[in-house]
């Protein structure tokens, strides 16, 4: 079972990436996934999570409006787009699974089993 970050960077203020958590030795299709991050000092935060059958979707306040969830399980992959990022965005970008998707409870990271390594995202001028 492995998670793959990518697509991280370093970008403007106001400019965009997509991130892709990439799953090998297991099929995504019936895992919720989470994106967190973690910027220096500060503890993990949930950003977003996509459920596994209905494919809703949750988000940080801090967020909301410029950030987009989606998932692709014909490839196994799910897609965080990030627009209009800020500087307060910087941060390295994790995502990570569960079988079992609270609503209320998404942005716990004890709540999920397995992560990836994590990608760096830099928002800088």
């Amino acid at each position: 079972v492995q998670l793959v970050e990518s697509g991280g960077g370093l970008v403007q203020p106001g400019g965009s990436l997509r991130l892709s958590c990439a799953a090998s030795g297991f099929t995504l299709d019936y895992y919720a996934i989470g994106w967190f991050r973690q910027a220096p000092g500060k503890e993990r935060e949930g950003v977003s999570c996509i459920s596994s059958v209905r494919g809703s979707t949750y988000y940080v306040d801090s967020v909301k409006g410029r950030f987009t969830i989606s998932r692709d399980n014909a490839k196994n992959t799910v897609y965080l787009q990030m627009n209009s990022l800020k500087p307060e965005d910087t941060a390295v970008y994790y995502c990570a699974t569960t079988p079992h998707l609270d609503g209320s409870s998404w942005y716990i990271t004890t709540e999920y089993d397995y992560w990836g390594q994590g990608t760096q995202v830099t928002v800088s001028s």
